[in-house]
């Protein structure tokens, strides 16, 4: 057994040291594993979401932490038995150390309640577009204060930094116009929501349609029919009409029907028949506009046109309706024994051609 005094002088051996170090580390960091598990134990039994939030973003920044302090203290020991600069000023570490792991923990923490809001966890009346915009503007916000404490804790003048800001902001705007045209324009796209993510847009200023998958500070990233993805500069939407079929209230059914010639007194019949037609049909509105009219006489038909509109704004739903309206027109065109026209042309002779005998031809011949 080894005495006190014994105890004592193998403490002061370097390698020794830093073994305890090691030692008191790993046990700091499973404790604080075990905790963490408990604690996430609890936050699950408590309908409040933040609790998790608070654990979830806690732990992996305080498992670092752990091993940051292990490896300080390890350089520590190093520094002193062999006189050697390892470490900055062990003021400078704290501050700027404490800083960069709170900020961490706090992007985290927004990370997460961004993922709750935007999974539906958490009921809210903004929409997805807004909801990003204000977590982006939380992140850009953490990272900027943090930037500010780390330069001032390092002795860089923050008022200097500011001031350099000031005079090369003009240099750097005139030479990054496209990005702040793109900043600026992702900010309009957040202020005046034209589209959200998930809306189906389509501008007829330009080739763009499809279905918005991402809104970014630079680009906006669009999803097309044919599944391919379309990046497009944020700034464009500035300069562009832009089209949000998403938004529509109804859909119209909008067609026009020709019919033969000779079954012209059976038009008027036609008409009002898919007129109530349309006014007893569930899917159409009856409060907007309908209408069901002779149009025109055309080259080879009858034209009616039939114009109103359904509940729905689904497009699968919508077409669904559509067929089942012009199956029953259809039906209707062959009650009153009439027919729908296709193009055709009718050719009329005249019967003044003269007669000629050939066999008296052939005699004079």
């Amino acid at each position: 057994m080894l005495q006190t005094e014994q105890w004592l002088e193998l403490l002061t051996i370097w390698w020794v040291q830093g073994l305890v170090g090691l030692l008191l580390g790993g046990i700091a960091y499973f404790v604080a594993k075990a905790v963490i598990k408990k604690l996430k134990v609890k936050a699950s039994y408590t309908r409040n979401l933040f609790d998790d939030a608070v654990v979830g973003a806690l732990e992996t920044p305080l498992y670092y932490g752990v091993l940051l302090c292990v490896v300080v203290y390890f350089l520590f020991v190093i520094q002193c038995e062999f006189d050697v600069k390892l470490l900055p000023k062990l003021q400078h570490l704290y501050v700027v150390s404490s800083a960069v792991f709170f900020a961490w923990f706090v992007m985290r923490l927004i990370r997460i309640r961004e993922n709750q809001i935007l999974k539906g966890k958490i009921e809210t009346k903004a929409d997805q577009t807004t909801i990003s915009a204000i977590f982006k503007l939380l992140r850009i916000t953490v990272v900027v204060i943090t930037c500010l404490v780390v330069f001032q804790t390092l002795g860089l003048s923050v008022s200097g930094i500011i001031a350099f800001g000031g005079v090369g902001g003009a240099a750097v705007a005139f030479a990054s116009k496209d990005l702040l045209a793109n900043f600026f324009g992702g900010l309009m796209v957040y202020l005046d929501k034209p589209f959200a993510v998930g809306d189906w847009v389509r501008s007829p200023d330009r080739n763009i349609e499809g279905t918005v998958e991402n809104i970014g500070w630079r680009v906006t990233r669009i999803r097309t029919f044919d599944k391919r993805p379309l990046y497009v500069p944020n700034s464009v939407f500035t300069q562009v009409s832009i089209e949000n079929p998403s938004r529509m209230s109804h859909r119209r059914i909008y067609e026009t029907i020709g019919v033969r010639y000779s079954d012209f007194s059976q038009v008027s019949a036609i008409c009002e028949k898919v007129e109530d037609l349309l006014k007893n049909h569930q899917d159409i509105d009856e409060s907007q506009t309908l209408m069901v009219n002779f149009n025109r006489f055309a080259d080879s038909s009858l034209e009616f046109f039939i114009y109103c509109f359904t509940h729905t704004t689904n497009w699968q739903v919508f077409h669904s309706i559509k067929q089942d309206v012009l199956f029953k027109v259809g039906e209707i065109i062959l009650e009153q024994g009439a027919e729908i026209a296709f193009p055709s042309r009718s050719i009329y002779m005249e019967n003044k051609v003269p007669v000629v005998n050939v066999q008296e031809k052939f005699e004079k011949v």
